[in-house]
């Protein structure tokens, strides 16, 4: 592959000092007139409408700067930024592309200003939004009922979890129902929400061809299992065949089986939960369904199930009656509010209105783009030096994503997975994922180009890594030691493990940095 093409690049680098050191007594970004006679005749002082429990002793540390300063300083900001602005093939989660259509309608006054205390009959098209997306979700997994209310994909496996424990006391097995299984590759939230609920985990090593044995499932189920989390394909971009088996093993035993449907990408439109055999499933709508994930949030972890577990859902629930759409409560013996409200609306808003624009056909299409891109960068990757991949024992097809190792890469020249993201971003590449926890393979990276970056992007992006190859086993130095093109070089991580030196607020900062002075 010919990687002598790169684009120069270089971040812009402005310096830029934290805004309370930008500070100029006095300077303010507007200034407001005098309060007219009139209008004081009428309301009296100000200060007097504000209770006196209520009012400052001294006056708030705001920075004082003109807007045209706030305006840049942000800019400048924003400019500096490490975050996800260049080619950023972000494995396990499945990022893609936000359309900015779907951000213009959740900030439009129909939705922005909102307020869920409002009387329903104000709320219906909101809630025929939220409706219309459970029946959609209902025809791609095969569930009877979803629910919008968990912010995120973790939040959703503890609904689960929350609801397994309900549903098995309710038939006076929870004390005896006690563990849950799950895999060593299923997403880390699956045995942290099942242990967060007060189950024991169970967890299943991986064996030929990437995943536990049925007969491994079979020594670890008996009549202390309460369900089953899952994911599938895992992260390694492996499916497991028996999925099947899996779950019929698990309901034979008494359980319930959930489907983590994180890497959902590659199998839209082909797979469907309830079909194999499933009780409930979840879906990232900021992710998979193209809402955006900002920051870590605002998330929405759709959570899906059969109608037996739907007594136990939270509410308020969306219920359509006639033509007009109303909130019902949660049934006594659910699990009760998992979130205020009805959660993040404005991210179901864009996942539908997502959905409508891709139709069955575009999903499908997506889908196999997705998967086709996976494979073509996986056959590219494997030609570079010091690139390996997850199980390469297993010659079958990866899913949309695939888990590669750079360990021979370390072996041979001391360069960590680590030093090679860092080093891509001085090539306008965002810095890849590496693995959840713990680390099955060695120096682990995931990629996942979805069906949204062209050729020439993944082309690029592989091109990048090679040549990052070829410099760690010629001037490896240069890779160890990067960032060099970025406003902020190599940091030095020991402040980063050190709770005496974090600052989150300016007076944190101001108090620890004079104390580190001091010392």
């Amino acid at each position: 592959m010919k990687n002598d093409n790169l684009r120069r690049f270089h971040s812009a680098v402005w310096d830029e000092p934290i805004i309370m050191e930008m500070v100029v007594p006095g300077r303010r970004g507007c200034h407001f007139p005098a309060v007219e006679d009139a209008v004081a005749a009428a309301v009296g002082e100000a200060g007097d409408l504000i209770p006196a429990s209520m009012r400052r002793d001294t006056a708030p540390g705001l920075p004082e700067m003109s807007e045209p300063d706030v305006l840049r300083h942000y800019l400048h900001l924003s400019q500096e930024t490490l975050g996800m602005m260049g080619i950023s093939l972000f494995g396990t989660c499945t990022m893609k592309y936000n359309p900015r259509l779907t951000e213009d309608l959740a900030c439009r006054p129909e939705v922005a200003d909102l307020h869920p205390n409002q009387d329903v009959s104000t709320l219906q098209g909101a809630l025929e939004v939220i409706h219309r997306l459970d029946e959609s979700l209902r025809e791609l997994s095969g569930m009877d009922r979803f629910v919008f209310q968990p912010a995120g994909g973790a939040d959703a496996a503890y609904t689960q979890a929350c609801v397994t424990r309900a549903y098995h006391a309710a038939r006076g097995e929870l004390e005896q129902r006690n563990q849950i299984v799950t895999s060593i590759q299923a997403h880390p939230c699956n045995p942290a929400t099942a242990a967060a609920a007060g189950f024991e985990v169970v967890t299943l090593m991986l064996e030929d061809g990437g995943y536990p044995s049925v007969e491994a499932l079979k020594a670890a189920v008996s009549d202390r299992t309460a369900a089953l989390m899952i994911s599938n394909p895992d992260d390694m971009g492996v499916y497991n065949p028996h999925i099947r088996e899996w779950v019929r093993v698990v309901h034979d035993a008494g359980g319930l089986c959930f489907y983590d449907h994180a890497n959902f990408n590659g199998v839209m439109t082909k797979v469907r939960a309830r079909e194999l055999g499933f009780d409930a499933c979840m879906f990232m709508l900021h992710k998979t369904f193209g809402a955006s994930k900002g920051g870590g949030g605002p998330a929405v972890g759709a959570y899906g199930c059969t109608a037996e577990l739907a007594e136990y859902l939270p509410g308020p629930l969306v219920e359509r009656e006639g033509d007009r759409y109303v909130l019902q409560p949660g049934k006594a013996e659910g699990i009760g509010r998992v979130r205020e409200y009805l959660g993040n609306v404005h991210q179901v808003i864009k996942a539908y209105a997502w959905l409508r624009a891709m139709g069955a056909d575009g999903l499908a299409e997506a889908a196999d783009l997705s998967v086709l891109a996976n494979n073509y960068m996986e056959k590219k990757l494997l030609g570079i030096r010091g690139v390996s991949r997850s199980h390469p024992e297993d010659e079958s097809w990866r899913m949309e994503m695939t888990r590669f190792s750079l360990g021979q890469l370390y072996e041979d020249t001391g360069v960590s997975v680590l030093d090679v993201q860092n080093r891509m971003v001085d090539y306008g590449i965002d810095a890849f994922w590496l693995s959840h926890e713990p680390w099955v393979v060695p120096e682990p990276f995931t990629p996942e180009a979805g069906e949204m970056w062209s050729k020439e992007d993944i082309d690029y992006w592989i091109a990048v890594l090679e040549r990052i190859s070829e410099e760690a086993y010629t001037t490896p130095e240069i890779v160890r030691s990067a960032p060099h093109n970025h406003a902020i070089a190599k940091l030095d991580a020991g402040p980063l493990e050190d709770p005496e030196r974090w600052a989150m607020t300016w007076r944190a900062y101001q108090r620890k940095r004079t104390a580190s002075v001091q010392r």
